[in-house]
């Protein structure tokens, strides 16, 4: 079997979804989402007269800040665009679930 193949079958069964069609349509989402994320971060930081030259911990903050949010919601809008929303919504909930994992506190009984 060629290794395209074997690629877009682990896709299948790690997203799991059945044809090949929908993880060419979900890979073309979020190329369309990188791609409008770069175009609208750059948009964003000459609006708000951002340097390019900062600090790593303070490009850091702005990537939380602004481009991650953006990147979600373009890839909901895509999503929907592509007839993919309920792939990518239930790929939201289990992001932010494992975002907030991140920041909750693990008691300990």
């Amino acid at each position: 079997m060629p290794k395209s193949h074997h690629f877009i079958d682990k896709l299948k069964r790690r997203w799991d979804i059945h044809s090949t069609w929908q993880v060419v349509i979900i890979l073309v989402v979020f190329s369309c989402t990188g791609f409008s994320v770069l175009y609208f971060e750059s948009l964003i930081h000459n609006l708000l007269n951002i340097p390019g030259n900062l600090e790593w911990y303070y490009s850091m903050l702005l990537f939380i800040v602004i481009t991650l949010p953006l990147y979600n919601i373009l890839l909901l809008i895509y999503g929907f665009i592509f007839g993919q929303f309920r792939f990518f919504w239930n790929f939201e909930k289990k992001f932010f679930a494992r975002f907030t994992r991140l920041f909750t506190r693990k008691t300990t009984e």
